[in-house]
């Protein structure tokens, strides 16, 4: 009994310990489990970042690795960068296929004595490169199974290599010789081409040599849109030892359609060059543009470099230049990053004692070639002059300030904040009394003052803001300039600053803010974008982007933009522009001579902005000429000049037909005057008359027959036209119904009056015939002066020697569209 209660109490004991036991043993156990499974999910995710860091940043050199261990190959297939083409097709930028050389030394080297000898005399026989060099070149890489030696070669030599090696492995297999050409294959690739060289430069740009990047023009600011995704194919071995491939295809870049003609382009370059040859100047610059809808058709400017090697640019750099520009430069770089720092700063002078000459050289470099690749014509501002004067009688007439038949009286300067303003014709005592139109016409700097003062400073800057000064344009093209600090607001404005502000002084524009506030003026009163890319099409053609004209605002009203296009109109045909006229077109424009600052200096920028036809404009033309190479430059003729030449080259191109036949013109005059005909008719009464003929259609008549009675009836003709004449200002201001009667009245009016002119002008050449038989003009320049009728001018511009491919022409804007 007794050891059985004893047994009892042992195992009930017994059993306390171990529940004890267990109770340790299972906390114990909880604790270390609990730990065990912290650190394994610490591992897998250490594990899984080392396999993420492996997939993504390693990528490239772990495949290298499993490449060189396993019968594996792999190449990337490279995009094709998207082509630029002109409005009509022609290419301006393209890209061709190259070639890189790549050697496989672990191959070549894994039977040095059979492939390495052939090899290498392969490489040396067709490529010229250096015998030893290759050696050891094969042999210091001998673990390497991908090594790239050149780049960019041709398909020529492609194919010459591909062939020798070839012909020299059958050769050896016949003469049971076991030497062989291996381990060296060629990786695609491709090169950007320009096949015009610096023609359009700074609207296309051009692109790094792998195609990468752009830099400056379309290549930069649609790079996005020309780039595409390289492809790659896969090539390994299965388990049954037979080859198998898997290729990833690229994703070519899209081709993009510019607003550009290359024949246009072509045209404005050719009168730049032509200009700079003659006379010369700091800089010229040319925009053409469509005002109907904000399309630039040519952009130019005398910093022309060529596409395929733009860092040759600083070729036309002296070394003194270079070194000039690079100490300035260092200098700048210098006292900007220490300035922050340790406020020190340093002068040219002290330059070498901080940079190297290679340095000094580099930024030099650097320096010239931003200077040539800038784009002038989007990138530099400088103050417009009489241009502008068109924005200050668009602004007073809108909101009624003036009417077309307000007079105003100049006399030659004005007092102004205690400052005497000049106009141009100080020195004459001014130009008296003028109408609106008459003020635009002689370009009054007095009467611009008036309207401005008239008009107040807080609408002429309204107004200003909405002709798009002090703000960009949004031009599709990188680096334009951001005037807009130096617009004044209308609070910062003071009553100089009104005057001088009304004809183009004392603020700053570049030349495409310039051209798209005209376009606005003379189209109707459309603001729209300007921009160099009307489509972008995927490589198989189809559209994948359509670049529709953005309108941005109205700014003037239809009969305002009538009555400045009337007087741009007699500005060019009666007033200072008639340097820009071009025979049998209605040409409209308005002149510009800047003077400089400082004033002192009496340096000129010199403008003609213009467009045709006059009364419904196809085409506007804006020329700037930054201090031309001459002893006299306040003349703008320099630059209507220009206009004038790019006008005829480009407006029977542009299907733009002329208005007057000057021919017809003269034969219905000479009908109307049968007095003329029953002169006597004698060899030399029959020889002026051709000789007169010829003279006149030359416009040259005046310098080399001075008939002064002929000059005084025809001011006398002119006086009776104007009598004539209608007032025209009050048309403005009727329904738009009754005004286009009145427009055809006037040009009537002033046809006849042209007509009269010209007849007089025959009369008087016809009774003045001893004068006329003492000129004497070589038969061989009398065959050369006579000139092909209007009808049956050609289109004589240039036309492009590459043409690869064409693309359809795309409508106008709507509303827009061009005359045929």
């Amino acid at each position: 009994m007794r050891t059985s209660q004893n047994t009892n109490q042992h195992s009930q004991k017994g059993e306390r310990r171990r529940s004890g036991v267990r109770r340790i043993f299972t906390t114990y156990m909880q604790e270390k489990l609990a730990v065990t499974v912290i650190v394994i999910t610490l591992a897998l995710f250490a594990l899984i970042y080392v396999l993420y860091h492996i997939m993504t940043a390693k990528q490239d050199s772990y495949n290298q690795i499993v490449l060189s261990q396993q019968q594996y190959d792999s190449r990337v297939l490279p995009y094709r960068r998207g082509d630029i083409v002109d409005r009509n097709g022609t290419y301006l930028a393209t890209t061709e296929k190259v070639y890189n050389l790549i050697i496989d030394p672990k191959q070549i080297m894994s039977a040095e004595e059979d492939y390495l000898d052939a090899t290498v005399t392969a490489l040396v026989t067709v490529f010229g490169y250096d015998d030893s060099e290759m050696r050891s070149l094969i042999r210091d890489n001998s673990a390497k199974a991908y090594l790239r030696y050149a780049r960019q070669l041709s398909y020529d030599q492609k194919e010459a290599f591909e062939q020798y090696q070839s012909d020299t492995n059958k050769a050896n297999a016949k003469a049971d010789s076991k030497a062989r050409v291996k381990g060296i294959w060629f990786e695609d690739e491709f090169k950007r081409i320009y096949p015009y060289n610096s023609l359009a430069c700074n609207v296309v740009g051009f692109a790094t040599s792998d195609g990468g990047t752009g830099n400056g023009g379309i290549e930069q600011s649609y790079n996005d849109s020309l780039i595409g995704t390289n492809g790659r194919e896969y090539g390994y071995l299965n388990d049954e030892s037979n080859l198998e491939r898997v290729i990833k295809p690229a994703q070519n870049g899209n081709t993009v359609v510019s607003s550009i003609d290359v024949n246009i382009q072509n045209a404005v370059e050719k009168r730049i060059n032509e200009w700079m040859a003659e006379t010369g100047s700091e800089h010229v610059g040319v925009v053409v543009m469509n005002p109907n809808n904000g399309e630039v058709l040519a952009m130019a400017n005398d910093s022309m470099f060529d596409l395929n090697n733009p860092r040759s640019a600083a070729d036309s750099f002296s070394e003194d230049a270079l070194r000039e520009l690079g100490l300035k430069e260092a200098m700048q770089t210098y006292n900007r990053q220490h300035r922050k720092t340790d406020g020190s700063t340093i002068t040219m002078e002290q330059v070498p004692d901080h940079f190297s000459s290679d340095e000094i050289r580099s930024y030099g470099l650097q320096v010239a070639w931003n200077q040539k690749w800038r784009n002038y014509d989007i990138s530099d501002t400088y103050e417009p002059g009489s241009p502008s004067k068109i924005f200050t009688v668009a602004a007073a007439l809108e909101e009624g300030i003036i009417s077309p038949n307000d007079t105003f009286y100049c006399d030659g300067y004005k007092e102004v904040a205690g400052h005497q303003i000049k106009c141009t014709a100080f020195k004459k005592g001014g130009h008296g009394m003028l109408t609106v139109a008459e003020a635009l016409m002689v370009s009054c700097n007095d009467a611009m003052m008036q309207i401005a003062a008239k008009t107040g400073a807080e609408t002429f800057a309204r107004y200003m803001s909405s002709f798009g000064f002090g703000e960009k344009t949004g031009i599709d093209l990188p680096g334009e300039s951001d005037a807009k600090g130096l617009v004044r607001s209308a609070s910062e404005m003071n009553s100089a600053d009104l005057a001088t502000n009304s004809f183009g002084q004392n603020y700053n524009c570049s030349m495409i803010q310039m051209a798209a506030a005209y376009c606005s003026v003379i189209n109707g009163g459309s603001y729209y974008e300007p921009h160099v890319v009307k489509q972008i099409l995927n490589d198989q053609g189809s559209v994948v982007k359509e670049v529709k004209p953005k309108l941005v605002r109205e700014t003037v009203s239809e009969s305002t933009s009538n009555f400045i296009k009337d007087a741009l109109f007699r500005t060019v045909s009666e007033g200072t522009g008639r340097a820009a006229a071009v025979e049998g077109y209605e040409i409209a424009g308005k002149t510009g001579t800047a003077e400089k600052i400082p004033r002192s200096a009496k340096n000129y920028l010199l403008s003609f902005c213009g467009f045709a036809p006059a009364y419904d404009p196809q085409v506007l033309v804006y020329v700037i000429i930054d201090t031309p190479h001459v002893e006299d430059q306040a003349h703008s003729s320099y630059a209507s000049g220009v206009f004038s030449k790019i006008m005829g080259d480009i407006l029977p191109y542009l299907n733009v037909f002329p208005s007057v036949d000057f021919e017809a013109q003269q034969s219905e005059a000479a009908a109307q005057l049968p007095e003329a005909e029953a002169l006597p008719t004698t060899p030399a009464l029959r020889r002026s008359r051709r000789l007169s003929r010829r003279y006149t259609r030359r416009k040259s008549m005046w310098s080399r027959v001075p008939i002064l009675t002929c000059r005084r009836m025809c001011r006398r003709a002119r006086r009776q036209m104007e009598r004539m004449r209608q007032p025209e200002a009050a048309m403005f201001h009727r329904p738009r119904q009754s005004r286009k009667p009145l427009l055809r009245k006037a040009a009537q009016q002033r046809a006849l009056g042209q007509q009269m002119k010209r007849a007089l002008v025959l009369l008087v050449q016809e009774a003045r015939v001893p004068l006329m038989q003492e000129v004497q003009v070589p038969e061989p320049q009398l065959r050369q002066a006579q000139k092909v009728p209007v009808q049956q001018r050609q289109k004589t511009l240039l036309q492009p020697e590459r043409r690869v491919k064409q693309l359809p022409r795309q409508p106008e804007a709507p509303g827009r569209s061009a005359k045929p």
